[in-house]
C-alpha cells in the first residue's frame, strides 16, 4: 500500500482525518437537509466542495458519490508519488466498492420525473447513478485502462475492494490498482429506508453521543459520507520505482452468512470464518494480531455478535475499537476508511479510540480502546460486515 486518501466526516486529507479521530471527538449533527424526517441526524464531510474537487465542468455531470473518490483518490495517487503521465495504463486497475451509487441523484431525478414529467429526466441520470460509474470516472481522470471493477458488498464494499485488488496483483492482471470505498448516502429516501428498520440512532437531543459503538446505551448507527482509497502495487514495483510502503495487505478473507437479509447470524460463524480465512491467508495466527478496528456499528446486535466473535478468536489479546464513533457509518466507504486509520494504527504506533464509549455493555469483553493508546502494533485487522451477510475481515502489517 504505497499511497492514501481520506475524506471522511471527520475531514478532508488523511492528516486532519486522522488527528480528528484521535481526539475521540465526533462529528454527528442535526442535519438541516434532513428536517421533517424522524431521524435528522448525520456526519458530512465538513466543507467538501465537488467543484473544487473536480472542476466546474465536470462537477455538474457527476454525483457526489464520484467527486468524493475523485478527491480520495487523488491524493492516494500523489502519496504514491504517481501521475497518469508517469505509469504503464494498461496494467493500472481500478477497484470501488460501493453500496448505493448515485442515490442523490435517483432521488432527484424521480422527484423530477414525478413533479414535472418524464421529460424533465436528465440525461445524465444514468453514467450519474450506476454503480460502476465511479470506478469508469476513476478511469478517466486518472488515466487507468487495465481491470475495471465495481464490487457491491453493502457495508463490507470498500474493504472487498481491497481485498479484489490485492488478487488483482497476485494474478498478474495489474502492476497497480487504486482501490477503496466511497458513498454518499445521507439522502432523504436512504435515512428513511434505514429509520423503517429501526436501524438509526435517534439521539437528536445529544447528537455528538448518538454514535457509541460497544457501549451499554447504543441505539443506532449515525448515516454518514465519505471516501478512502489506497494504492496497491507489486512490492517488485514498488521497490523498482523507490516508492514508500505506507503498510501490507497481508491477508484477506471473505465469507457470507447465509442467515439473513440484514441481521447477522447469531453465533457470528460467517465474521469468524472470514477472520479465520484472513489470517490463514497471511500465514498468522491470532496471537500476531495487536489491534482489530471492529466493524462496530453501534447497533445492539451488530456489536454483541462482532464482539464475541472476535473474543473467541482472539481471547484477550489486541486492542480494540471502532472509528465509527467519530465519523458514524460512511457504508460502503466504510472498511476503506477503516482499513486505512488501521495502517495509520501501525504507522503511529496509536490505537484511535472509540468515541462515546461510555458505560461498556456488560456482556461485552473486548480490551476496548476509550482514549487514543500508544504501542507497538505490527499486525492489525480491519473488520467489515454488510447486509445480505457479506463479511470481509482484511489483515494489515506495517
Amino acid at each position: 500500500m504505497t499511497g492514501i486518501g481520506l475524506v471522511t466526516p471527520a475531514g478532508i486529507g488523511v492528516d486532519e482525518s486522522w488527528n480528528y479521530v484521535l481526539k475521540g471527538e465526533s462529528a454527528t449533527a442535526l442535519d438541516p437537509d434532513l428536517a421533517g424526517l424522524t431521524v435528522d441526524l448525520s456526519c458530512r464531510v465538513p466543507g467538501f466542495d465537488p467543484v473544487a474537487a473536480v472542476g466546474p465542468k465536470r462537477a455538474w455531470r457527476m454525483d457526489r458519490t464520484q467527486a468524493l473518490a475523485i478527491a480520495a483518490a487523488r491524493q492516494a495517487i500523489e502519496d504514491a508519488g504517481l501521475s497518469s503521465g508517469g505509469w504503464d495504463d494498461a496494467r493500472v486497475g481500478v477497484v470501488v466498492g460501493t453500496g448505493l451509487g448515485g442515490m442523490a441523484t435517483l432521488e432527484a431525478q424521480h422527484s423530477a420525473m414525478l413533479e414535472k414529467g418524464a421529460a424533465k429526466v436528465s440525461a445524465l441520470t444514468m453514467p450519474m447513478f450506476l454503480t460502476n460509474m465511479t470506478a469508469g470516472q476513476l478511469a478517466i481522470e486518472f488515466g487507468a485502462r487495465g481491470p475495471n471493477l465495481t464490487v457491491s458488498t453493502a457495508c463490507a464494499s470498500g474493504a472487498t475492494a481491497i481485498g479484489v485488488a490485492r488478487d488483482l496483483l497476485r494474478s498478474g492482471a495489474a502492476d497497480v490498482v487504486v482501490a477503496g470505498g466511497v458513498d454518499a448516502g445521507v439522502t432523504p429516501m436512504t435515512v428513511a429506508a434505514f429509520t423503517k428498520m429501526n436501524a438509526l440512532s435517534a439521539r437528536r437531543s445529544d447528537p455528538r453521543t448518538a454514535s457509541r459503538p460497544f457501549d451499554a446505551g447504543r441505539d443506532g448507527f449515525v448515516i454518514a459520507e465519505g471516501a478512502g482509497m489506497v494504492v496497491l502495487e507489486h512490492e517488485g514495483h514498488a521497490r523498482a520505482r523507490g516508492a514508500r510502503a505506507r503498510g501490507k495487505v497481508v491477508g484477506y478473507g471473505a465469507s457470507a452468512d447465509g442467515h439473513h437479509v440484514t441481521a447477522p447470524e447469531p453465533g457470528g460463524r460467517g465474521a469468524e470464518n472470514a477472520i479465520r480465512t484472513a489470517l490463514a491467508d497471511a500465514g498468522m495466527t491470532p496471537a500476531d494480531v495487536g489491534y482489530i478496528n471492529a466493524h462496530g456499528t453501534s447497533t445492539r446486535l451488530n456489536d454483541s455478535v462482532e464482539a464475541a466473535t472476535i473474543k473467541r478468536v482472539f481471547g484477550n489479546g489486541p486492542a480494540v475499537s471502532s472509528t465509527k464513533g467519530s465519523i458514524g457509518h460512511t457504508l460502503g466507504a466504510a472498511g476503506a476508511i477503516e482499513a486505512i486509520y488501521s495502517v495509520l494504527a501501525l504507522e503511529h504506533g496509536v490505537a484511535p479510540p472509540t468515541a462515546n464509549l461510555v458505560s461498556l455493555d456488560p456482556e461485552i469483553d473486548l480490551d476496548l480502546v476509550r482514549s487514543a493508546r500508544t504501542g507497538t502494533y505490527r499486525v492489525a485487522m480491519s473488520n467489515s460486515f454488510g447486509f445480505g451477510g457479506a463479511n470481509a475481515a482484511l489483515l494489515l502489517a506495517s
